[in-house]
């Protein structure tokens, strides 16, 4: 029986990806730095540390983790309003609070962009709480987003449904013990979600054949 929601946000709920892109394409300019070598794609589910250790090379060595991220954290928020919401996310999110479903966002952004994406939503009030990468130790694909997650729900694992778009989301919900739904994953997943869906719509339904 599923009786909460846990869900991603990036991807998932908001189309980010492209200002996350943006913003990192614009501070790298910043320093003259080229990503053009690397795909659009290549940093779809990779949280900041992630993406940090792949380019620090890259930048003068003068540059500091916490100034870097300042940097793009800025200039997402400066462009928030440009954010596309996934269609039927504010619905479904609201349809599950009125049946009384559990929900939680879990994100591999920092504090400030979580903030951001659910307010640009209008979920903050409606869910149970959220957690961003500053609230575990390790950030998605590891577990401990989602064993914090559930924890907090004082729930089972397997009691919890995660809805994920990214292969170390779904890698990090499975890890944890969660069912998962796999959303419009962009590539191949390297792993079996419990389920596969093309829209939000299908998670209404998907609770009501488990509850």
């Amino acid at each position: 029986m599923i009786k909460a929601v846990a869900w991603d946000i990036d991807g998932t709920l908001v189309d980010s990806e492209p200002l996350h892109l943006k913003s990192l394409i614009l501070v790298c300019k910043k320093y003259n730095i080229d990503i053009s070598d690397l795909p659009d794609e290549y940093f779809i589910g990779v949280n900041l540390y992630g993406v940090w250790e792949e380019l620090r090379k890259r930048f003068p060595a003068s540059l500091k983790f916490d100034e870097w991220t300042h940097q793009i954290n800025s200039f997402y928020f400066a462009n928030s309003s440009t954010l596309t919401l996934t269609p039927y996310a504010f619905e479904v999110i609201n349809e599950l609070h009125v049946l009384g479903v559990m929900q939680a966002a879990v994100s591999n952004s920092n504090r400030s962009v979580v903030d951001i994406n659910l307010t640009a939503l209008g979920v903050s009030k409606i869910l149970n709480f959220s957690l961003s990468l500053d609230d575990v130790k390790k950030g998605k694909p590891d577990p401990a987003p989602y064993q914090v997650a559930t924890k907090k729900l004082g729930l089972k694992p397997y009691e919890i449904l995660a809805v994920e778009d990214s292969n170390s989301g779904v890698i990090s919900a499975q890890k944890a013990g969660l069912m998962v739904a796999a959303v419009n994953v962009r590539g191949c997943l390297e792993t079996t979600a419990d389920f596969s869906i093309t829209s939000l719509k299908e998670i209404v339904n998907l609770i009501s054949k488990k509850s």
